[in-house]
């Protein structure tokens, strides 16, 4: 396979992995114009040194705004701009930012939301379960993480669909798409979710409360407030997509993969203590956000491939948890699979802040499922016809027609 083959076409996008293991043999580390102008990786030992060296491989020039279409205009594009964002940020300012979030973010936190996100989980499937057909992702897997969330920051629940769109619009900003874009959708929707976030930081800084926003206003004033109401709206729109897109994907792709390996998911139904390493081979198996970028800060070579200083590196981590020099027999769904090394989240400081909550929910999800059905099966026409969108950097079916069988 040469180089200019990988090509962002529609049967890429509904099924990535065979382009990944041509490139991982023919292609490691190639140059393409098309992403976004990248040396692009595909094999995990490549991609673990430049994960791991923040000096040579930086996130600060990495910046989300310069992966956005230039047509969303300046006014849109300044909100992306920040030196202090965790996303374009390197050690040791990044260590400061991490460590100011993570007080707002911490994992108790995360470990105390575990009831409620077993009460709405039992909830939506209650609702889900009466129905002979439902469609998995619309029921349950696009809900829940915006619900959890938007209870998180404090959000009104008259907002939560307001809320997904935003988080939809952001996302669309930033990946890379088969097909035009709505630019006017995109930035209305940017805008809409800036002029919210100014308002209610702004109203937590004069009447705090017990959410999110408020503990990581708390924690920047604690720390001298250095942030501006830019940044800490930045944090924010990084936790809402954090805690969004990567479970509602995680859920459908997890999903998917027990449907297609029926063995699997009567191994998961009937020992329920299967379910947290499951996880972690849904997010291998299937990754749920598949691209990340770096920049060079000096001329390198990669695998015997030169790179001048200043180059955009796309890290493939779907092609990476497909590596079979990392996992053997890759392409295999094994819920019992030492998963270890999987960069399904990143890997070192850059680690995704959202991945203990995207666990928790993913965890919960699948245990409350199995306690009420003991299998799932496509409905009827759903088989061979997935929809997984036009982005390629975020993977995961728009819908899931199911029926299930009760206990």
């Amino acid at each position: 396979m040469q180089p200019q083959a990988l090509k962002l076409t529609p049967e890429m996008v509904a099924n990535p992995y065979p382009v990944f293991a041509a490139l991982r043999e023919s292609a490691p580390v190639h140059y393409v114009e098309a992403f976004r102008g990248s040396y692009v990786l595909s094999r995990h030992e490549d991609m673990a040194p430049v994960l791991k060296n923040t000096t040579l491989f930086s996130s600060k020039m990495a910046s989300v705004s310069a992966l956005m279409p230039k047509e969303l205009g300046e006014d849109v594009l300044r909100y992306f701009r920040s030196e202090n964002s965790l996303l374009s940020s390197d050690p040791p300012q990044h260590t400061r930012l991490r460590t100011l979030v993570s007080r707002a973010f911490t994992p108790r936190r995360v470990a105390d939301l575990e009831p409620r996100i077993r009460e709405l989980t039992r909830e939506l499937l209650d609702a889900m379960l009466t129905r002979q057909e439902f469609d998995l992702m619309a029921d349950l897997a696009v809900p829940l993480p915006i619900i959890v969330i938007a209870e998180m920051l404090g959000i009104e629940p008259e907002r939560r669909l307001d809320f997904k769109r935003w988080s939809n619009a952001i996302s669309q900003s930033v990946t890379l798409t088969v097909g035009g874009l709505d630019l006017e959708w995109i930035a209305t929707g940017i805008r809409e979710i800036h002029a919210y976030l100014e308002a209610a930081i702004e109203r937590r800084r004069q009447e705090p409360g017990n959410d999110l926003i408020s503990a990581l206003v708390e924690s920047n004033e604690q720390q001298g407030g250095f942030l501006s109401s830019m940044d800490v709206i930045g944090f924010v729109r990084l936790l809402l997509f954090a805690g969004n897109e990567t479970t509602t994907n995680l859920i459908g792709n997890g999903t998917l993969a027990l449907l297609n390996h029926p063995a699997e998911m009567e191994r998961l139904a009937e020992d329920a203590s299967l379910i947290p390493n499951a996880v972690e081979e849904m997010l291998r198996y299937d990754t749920p956000a598949q691209v990340i970028f770096r920049i060079t800060t000096a001329d390198t070579e990669i695998a015997g491939t030169p790179i001048p200083k200043d180059s955009r590196i796309m890290l493939l981590l779907g092609a990476a948890n497909r590596d079979p020099r990392k996992f053997p027999d890759p392409d295999t769904f094994d819920i019992t699979r030492d998963t270890q090394g999987h960069v399904a989240f990143g890997h070192g400081v850059h680690f995704c802040i959202g991945g203990p909550l995207a666990r928790l929910e993913a965890k919960v999800v699948f245990e409350e499922l199995f306690r009420r059905v003991r299998r799932v099966s496509f409905a009827p026409g759903q088989e061979g016809h997935l929809d997984y969108g036009t982005t390629f950097s975020l993977r995961g079916p728009k819908s899931l027609r199911l029926r299930a069988e009760r206990r």
